[in-house]
């Protein structure tokens, strides 16, 4: 079964991160966007249930920008739906490993998993690491 991978988020966050992977993983990758917001008569459900339609014979990946927000939550109405997996919390790190590996991975599941635990190990406060390792090194 084929698999898809959705981005969706307030404002253009989506599509800027499908212009990063791009740039990382090659233009060869397709990631679908969803921006939502960007007009006045934007259909939240109208557009989401287009998606889930459009894709409904694959294995789905939605990743959205924002756990409890409105996109989250009309994607999160979806749940029960077979194949479909929703990842809130959208993150440059997190998109490259479960991109690189989407078509490849044994068990989807797993690899958003492994995914979300590698790119939590990125997210770092750069000042105190420098700090720390200034400190270890004076020892």
């Amino acid at each position: 079964m084929e698999r898809k991978l959705v981005l969706a988020s307030h404002g253009k966050l989506a599509s800027g991160m499908r212009s990063s992977l791009a740039l990382i993983c090659g233009t060869q990758i397709t990631v679908e966007t969803l921006d939502c917001y960007l007009t006045e008569d934007f259909d939240l459900e109208k557009e989401v249930n287009e998606l889930l339609e459009k894709y409904h014979q694959q294995e789905l990946v939605v990743v959205t920008d924002l756990f409890g927000g409105s996109v989250n939550n009309e994607f999160l109405s979806h749940i029960d739906r077979s194949d479909f997996y929703l990842v809130a919390g959208m993150n440059l790190p997190f998109l490259v490993e479960l991109t690189m590996q989407l078509q490849s991975a044994d068990s989807l599941p797993q690899l958003i998993e492994t995914a979300l635990e590698s790119s939590k190990q990125m997210i770092q406060f750069c000042n105190q690491v420098v700090k720390k390792e200034l400190a270890e090194e004076e020892f």
